[in-house]
């Protein structure tokens, strides 16, 4: 796929209806030929869309504007290139917690969780938030998590967690103002709601830090596994992340979790994480793969909002 490609499939089946400034923005870069040259110079890795915009909003530039998105682009390229390279999206949304829920509370409790790519951690606690699904209300905690549940009857309990880990390549620390900057640089420009719910969820978690431990999905999987207490269900997770992994490390990574002792609970896009046998997708709108175990169960919407479980 061209860099332009990726930038028109951004805007039109991840942004539309989601975020009209970055639905806006994308189209525009795709049609930017000195800014897609610029782009060309990064890692294909690094030229995701997500990625640039929330640098951009990290320095204190325009993402509202294409046209002074793209001065400004240019003219600061060199320090929007540095910050590139050594950062990755981590969009650390707690909202996912609401995908989980049905899944987590249909495994033998107590649950010791292990998330992958786990940023900062905000996704390890399921037990302490709020849920809504439609009408539907399940705990009492902060923040509330809203989620249109189609197909499926609301989860009516909490989890019981015993025990929380994380492993990431560059963990961050919610009590870090400048790991917090970067967490909120990576919401979508109009979602208050997101940077109230982040807040929320980073309260949480500064109130009782979980095990974040820096490593290799594949490499030190197996160590952080081994340190969940006995008499609890291990549950590894991991929640749009691999798309930043190399296909041969993913399927690494998928062999050797299917081995650890335990569940394993996936929420990816179709390409990245291949099942066979899907059902078609409820629009064309960008839809992740919510699965248990390798058995896929439920469309996804990317930061929590909507779940289409499946017949």
């Amino acid at each position: 796929m061209t860099i332009a490609a990726r930038y028109v499939e951004f805007g039109t089946r991840e942004a539309r209806g989601v975020s009209p400034a970055y639905e806006r923005l994308s189209l525009a870069v795709s049609r930017d030929d000195e800014l897609l040259d610029l782009i060309g110079t990064l890692p294909p890795a690094k030229q995701q869309p997500n990625l640039l915009f929330g640098v951009v909003r990290l320095l204190g530039g325009p993402v509202e504007d294409p046209a002074a998105f793209h001065e400004y682009a240019v003219a600061n390229w060199p320090a929007i290139a540095a910050q590139v390279r050594t950062r990755a999206t981590q969009t650390n949304e707690a909202g996912r917690c609401a995908l989980l829920l049905p899944v987590l509370n249909s495994l033998p409790q107590p649950l010791a969780l292990l998330e992958v790519g786990a940023s900062a951690g905000l996704c390890l606690y399921p037990d302490r938030y709020a849920y809504r699904y439609g009408e539907h209300l399940v705990g009492n905690g902060e923040p509330l998590l809203d989620c249109a549940a189609t197909s499926m009857a609301p989860p009516t309990r909490l989890p019981e967690v015993v025990w929380r880990a994380g492993l990431d390549l560059n963990p961050l620390d919610v009590t870090d103002p400048a790991d917090v900057a970067w967490l909120e640089a990576t919401i979508w420009p109009e979602h208050a709601h997101r940077r109230a719910r982040l807040s929320a969820a980073a309260a949480v978690a500064a109130a009782e830090p979980p095990l974040l431990v820096r490593g290799d999905l594949v490499d030190d999987l197996p160590a952080l596994a081994a340190q969940a207490p006995p008499g609890a269900t291990l549950v590894v997770f991991h929640t749009a992340v691999l798309y930043q992994v190399p296909a041969p490390r993913r399927q690494a990574f998928a062999e050797l979790v299917r081995g650890l002792p335990g569940h394993w609970i996936a929420n990816e896009a179709p390409e990245v994480l291949p099942y066979d046998g899907l059902p078609e997708p409820p629009s064309d709108a960008f839809y992740n793969v919510l699965a248990l175990d390798g058995r896929p169960v439920a469309w996804t919407r990317g930061h929590g909002q909507a779940m289409v479980w499946f017949g």
